[in-house]
């Protein structure tokens, strides 16, 4: 039997290809690149050890085989990790640094303690290629004492362009120069990578991308002042300069092809120019246009960081940033006045004020039915400061008057302008008071309103920090059908900001989220599936879903789910598989491998993406099991 037919060499040639995929990976040009080059060289060394076993003649142990396939998840891990920081914004992984050294050290970890597995006295190697291997454990055992720090200063300078309006230019330059985004083409692949980011992020952006936008305008203002002359060097190629720029087609609304002014997300994820999606509302329509998938609901919600990115892209181009969607909006005749009866609304408003009991109820009651008429209402209604009454009327002792009031700042805050007034009337500490003691339809409205006011991205802080989440939890778990969405809605909007995301999780939302995942006929699969997808992409989340013995559902859904579920579906199934064989052998053992290979041929761009990123964690995990 010659050395390529011994399983062991087998195993050792695994190995020894996980080591060149691992060399072949390109230089990290970002602000991980120390990390990356110093978990990479270590990896590396232990080459010569894997070429010794292909080698070998030997039988290898069944505790020495033991401790090779721990050691081949583990290369799989540092594969994963070292590709995953090396791809995308640099922005990005610079304001991500402290999370991404954490990983780089529970890798260092996973290493060690495979390499712990393995009885170096049981190996037919030379002594040189033991004593190499030896020093290499030496290195990943000191490198897991300790974890390394993201370069100080850099974290100081960011934290200062950040902070400042006008940081000063020494400091956007060494920013520049630490994240190798020092000339046009630089920052023009920067301005790319942020534009693919936010379209991958399926409507439901970071917190992060409104920084990320900021940070790469400060920079190429600094990079302008220290070369005047860009412009003209660069031509039409340049970042800052086009003759006919073409517009990229995500800034452009799928109703008009028109340049967005004002981009909103619709409940299916697309977007759209708002006037022009509020004329396709206002028609009665229940679908979205692009997908034709039913909305959830039909809030929009304000895209601001594909708007900050088309005003980059604008600036960049010199070109004007659009000022309406003629096409589009529904044009009044006659004079821009307002069409609402101020004088029926300061009527009710004194009733609010000064009214008993009945006529603040009654009031509040016609004030809700006016601000869900139309616009013009909403203005007025605000603007003649209804709203710190209805707000405190939350605390009313009257169940219907509460609900009036609660859903009557439910019908203003679709004004983008109210919302600020709403928050700063104090409201969300007696919204979420509402949220936990109110009657079922207080309670739905009340979900429903630290929804619309969550698009707004500091209230998502606020509203988590007022303890809403336990709330809308406690409303998914019980509320009817009508409450459960209003409720699912809200959490998935408030878990964009990763400080929710473990709010969330320490409240208990993964059992709820899993039974419902569970009851195809329960109509709340698809919220379940969004909430799921969000939480699994952190680290607290990815662990809590993992205890619920999610992979059997998961595939179900990847196998029979809608497209939209087959997406979010895989990329929980992504989440939790990368660097998890229990998982990975789960999937294996109920035949994922065949349900992705044809998820990654039919589904959506994103679906394909990860089916083939968990197909390929799958292929390296049964070359591994079939030795």
């Amino acid at each position: 039997m010659g050395p390529m037919d011994n399983p062991s060499n087998v195993l050792a040639s695994l190995l020894a290809e996980a080591i060149r995929d691992i060399s072949g990976l390109p230089e990290c040009r970002n602000a991980s690149r120390k990390l990356y080059s110093n978990l990479a060289r270590r990896v590396k060394l232990l080459s010569p050890l894997f070429e010794e076993l292909k080698d070998s003649d030997e039988e290898l142990g069944d505790e020495v085989v033991g401790g090779l396939q721990l050691l081949i998840i583990a290369l799989n891990s540092v594969k994963v990790l070292l590709q995953s920081v090396n791809e995308g914004s640099k922005i990005f992984q610079a304001l991500q640094l402290e999370i991404t050294a954490r990983r780089f050290h529970q890798v260092t970890e996973q290493i060690e303690e495979s390499l712990c597995q393995i009885p170096y006295d049981q190996l037919d190697i030379s002594e040189e290629v033991r004593e190499q291997t030896e020093l290499v454990h030496a290195q990943f055992r000191r490198a897991k004492g300790r974890m390394d720090s993201p370069d100080s200063q850099l974290v100081i300078d960011l934290a200062i362009a950040q902070k400042e309006k006008d940081p000063d230019l020494a400091i956007l330059k060494r920013l520049s120069e630490n994240l190798q985004l020092a000339t046009v083409d630089d920052l023009k692949q920067e301005s790319l990578a942020i534009h693919d980011m936010v379209i991958s992020s399926g409507g439901a952006p970071d917190d992060s991308f409104a920084t990320m936008s900021f940070l790469l305008k400060k920079l190429k203002d600094s990079v302008v002042l220290e070369n005047p002359d860009t412009d003209a060097s660069e031509g039409d190629k340049g970042l800052f300069k086009h003759r006919s720029p073409v517009i990229p087609d995500d800034f452009r609304c799928p109703i008009s092809l028109e340049l967005m002014k004002d981009p909103v997300i619709v409940s299916t994820g697309q977007t759209y120019e708002r006037s022009c999606i509020q004329k396709w509302l206002d028609a009665g329509h229940k679908t979205c246009p692009k997908t034709q998938q039913t909305l959830l609901h039909t809030a929009l919600t304000p895209n601001y960081v594909l708007k900050s990115l088309i005003a980059l892209w604008c600036e960049s181009n010199g070109i004007a940033l659009p000022q309406k969607q003629g096409n589009c909006r529904n044009k009044k005749s006659g004079t821009g006045g307002s069409d609402c009866d101020r004088a029926a609304i300061n009527a009710l408003l004194h009733k609010l004020a000064n009214g008993n009991s009945e006529e603040q109820r009654a009031a509040a009651g016609e004030l809700r039915l006016l601000a869900k008429r139309n616009a013009d209402n909403r203005v007025c209604i605000a603007g003649a400061g209804a709203i710190p009454l209805l707000v405190e009327l939350l605390s009313s002792p009257d169940s219907r008057t509460q609900e009036h009031a609660v859903t009557a700042l439910l019908n203003l805050s679709i004004n983008e302008g109210n919302k600020g007034t709403i928050v700063n009337a104090g409201a969300i500490p007696d919204i979420v008071d509402v949220l936990k003691s109110g009657s079922m339809e207080a309670r739905e409205n009340a979900a429903a309103t630290l929804f619309s006011l969550s698009v707004v991205d500091e209230n998502k802080v606020a509203i988590g920090a007022a303890g809403a989440i336990p709330a809308l939890i406690d409303l998914l778990c019980q509320g009817t059908p009508r409450g459960k969405k209003d409720a699912a809605t809200a959490i998935f909007n408030l878990s964009i900001y990763q400080g929710n995301k473990v709010r969330a999780v320490r409240a208990g939302i993964v059992p709820p989220l899993m039974r419902l995942l569970k009851d195809a006929g329960g109509g709340m699969v698809d919220e379940a599936l969004a909430i799921l997808a969000i939480l699994a992409s952190h680290q607290e989340g990815k662990f809590a879903i993992s205890q619920s013995e999610p992979i059997p559902v998961l595939i179900e859904v990847v196998r029979t789910g809608s497209p939209r579920n087959r997406e979010n579906a895989a990329a929980v199934l992504w989440s939790l598989c990368a660097g998890d064989g229990q998982c990975l052998s789960i999937a294996r053992e109920l035949g994922a491998e065949e349900i992705l290979k044809e998820l990654s041929e039919n589904g959506t761009d994103r679906a394909k993406r990860k089916a083939g990123s968990v197909l390929e964690l799958l292929q390296r995990i049964e070359a591994v099991v079939d030795l």
